[in-house]
């Protein structure tokens, strides 16, 4: 933790000292532009009449310009310090647990998922919360996805990008501070759609004959200069050339209007993909994601450029001097709309690819930036499913602050099933919780807070929390009899891991007690594997009818009149409940 502190520590005050420069010079540049101008100014007025008064207008203006131009970049590079020491500033509140003001990613919770709800997945204090710095709006689509994704594939591919990307800190966050350089207001798949599903509007010649019609252009008004052609015959090539442009105009302000929108879009992809393309990785799966941002016969980046360049000169369109004379003796629009509707017909069914690769970029430097932010979390050790599903030292729940995290080893085989009893507040369900997000940042291949971790891949099921709807018309218990019942479905489908957190709670304790030990029964001889926790001590007694079931608790003590509780997962059953010491230490009863 402290080497932690210190790193981004250091790196916050590296940027700020940086920024401060900046900041200096950006005001020194203010004041010697002003001081260029008014010189300028002065120079125009005192020596008007001058010879060489067109000399002073023109390195003037140069030294101005270039003095603007400057001012610009250094603008931009402030605002990029800015970002790093925000990114550092974050990882700092965080390593102190101060996260809640994060983006929660409650947008992306699916009631009906597999655990999602159970394991505050999404929501304010959640693990998406604690864990995402994705910075683009695909990124966090796709990182959300990532944890949604309840089955286990490619996990040592994964893992070792991961790894790859955790030992690039200050690489990933110039990435990340990269991304916030522009705000595009369209998001990147309206622009790839647009893009696969665009209907050209200029005609095929265009690319032909606007060069040749350029050079008569040019012809005709030098001949007309040296009085070798009437000065009409220019006119008159110049209403052709209007004429030809106004039978498109409408369908080129339209087209032009959609690729003004994806432009801010293009650019900072640009920026991001360039990036990439020299970034060198080693990690299998990352260069899987790099080789999709390649293109025959030269760099995405540069592609991309050319793209925007073709956009910039399409937008001169507007301009006064281009609507005058380029139109008319150049037919500019229907050149550069051409030329812009060549590049989408040749790349455009890239350009959705080429956003995907740089979301998951996006998604796994937050995963790389978390196994950063863990030195003490173990990568699992991948075991052929066999006799053990997940065995681990040390389990606790990452979410639980380090120093108030009590730590427990926890092992369990394939076809075996713990009943975990204990006291109200014990730590049955923080428990229950960290073994199963233990399974989901397995699956993810993040390391996991544990040691000596070994773990046989394995989709994870839970019902911890249901809830009534009066919109649907359902009660509790019917919410959970269907959680339940997807559970023993998905379950025929293959093997999971189980997680139960005092199931069938909407009936009476008879009912409960005689429909858990069904319930439970059906799971072993389904031969699922997992953990139900329970105040129903009289479905322990299934250990002594089914050999897959073993018992296990947590202990609650009354030491000196108050209540204690050490957190120490224990074989046995639990003896000792609370409800009636807190009932009678609150004043409820006597």
């Amino acid at each position: 933790m402290k080497d932690l502190k210190q790193f981004y520590t250091q790196q916050r005050e590296k940027h700020t000292t940086h920024l401060q420069e900046v900041k200096k010079r950006l005001g020194l540049l203010a004041t010697v532009r002003l001081a260029v101008f008014l010189a300028l100014v002065a120079g125009i007025y005192f020596f008007w009449g001058a010879s060489f008064v067109f000399g002073i207008f023109v390195v003037g203006m140069a030294l101005f310009l270039y003095l603007v131009a400057r001012f610009v970049n250094l603008k931009k590079e402030k605002a990029y310090l800015e970002r790093l020491v925000a990114i550092n500033q974050t990882e700092l509140e965080v390593l102190e647990r101060k996260f809640h003001h994060l983006p929660d990613g409650k947008e992306f919770l699916q009631p009906e998922h597999p655990y999602a709800q159970d394991l505050d997945i999404f929501g304010r204090g959640s693990f998406y919360q604690y864990a995402n710095r994705t910075t683009l709006q695909q990124g966090r689509e796709v990182f959300s996805s990532l944890l949604l994704d309840g089955y286990p594939k490619d996990i040592i591919k994964k893992q070792e990008a991961i790894k790859e990307l955790s030992q690039l800190p200050e690489w990933r966050q110039h990435f990340s501070a990269l991304v916030g350089e522009t705000q595009p207001k369209v998001a990147p798949k309206v622009v790839a759609d647009w893009m696969k599903n665009h209907k050209t509007v200029t005609p095929k010649w265009v690319g032909v004959v606007t060069p040749i019609f350029v050079v008569l252009s040019i012809v005709w008004i030098t001949l007309a200069v040296m009085g070798k052609v009437p000065e009409s015959l220019v006119l008159v090539w110049y209403f052709i050339g209007v004429g030809l442009v106004g039978r498109y105009a409408k369908s080129i302000l339209s087209f032009s209007v959609r690729v003004t929108e994806a432009q801010e879009t293009i650019q900072q992809h640009q920026r991001l993909i360039s990036e990439l393309e020299d970034q060198q990785f080693e990690s299998e799966l990352l260069k899987e994601l790099q080789h999709k941002l390649n293109v025959e016969g030269g760099k995405t980046s540069k592609v991309l450029k050319q793209f925007a360049h073709n956009m910039n000169m399409l937008e001169q369109q507007y301009n006064l001097i281009v609507s005058i004379f380029g139109q008319g003796l150049g037919l500019w629009s229907l050149f550069f709309a051409h030329k812009v509707e060549s590049w989408v017909a040749t790349y455009g069914k890239d350009v959705e690819e080429w956003f995907s690769a740089i979301a998951q970029f996006d998604a796994y430097i937050s995963l790389g930036n978390y196994a950063f932010n863990h030195p003490d979390h173990t990568y699992p050790e991948l075991v052929e499913s066999g006799e053990t599903v997940l065995t681990a030292k040390a389990v606790g729940h990452p979410l639980v602050d380090p120093e108030k995290n009590v730590l427990n080893d926890f092992e369990i085989g394939k076809g075996r099933f713990c009943i975990v009893t204990g006291a109200n507040m014990a730590g049955k369900s923080t428990f229950l919780r960290a073994v199963a997000l233990q399974v989901v940042m397995a699956n993810l291949g993040l390391p996991v807070k544990g040691k000596d971790v070994k773990y046989a891949p394995v989709r994870l099921l839970t019902s911890m929390r249901s809830s009534d709807s009066l919109a649907d018309e359902t009660s509790y218990f019917y919410a959970e009899l269907k959680r339940l019942k997807f559970i023993v479905g998905e379950l025929e489908k293959g093997d999971c891991f189980v997680v139960l957190d005092e199931i069938l709670k909407g009936t009476n304790s008879v009912d409960k007690a005689e429909g858990s030990k069904k319930f439970v029964e059906r799971l072993v001889r389904i031969g699922a594997t997992g953990l139900v926790a329970t105040h129903d001590l009289s479905l322990c007694t299934l250990s002594d009818q089914l050999s897959q079931v073993e018992n296990k608790y947590f202990d609650a003590q009354i030491v000196n009149g108050e209540l204690y509780f050490d957190y120490k997962f224990k074989e046995g059953i639990c003896q000792n409940m609370n409800a009636s010491f807190l009932l009678k230490n609150m004043g409820i009863v006597d």
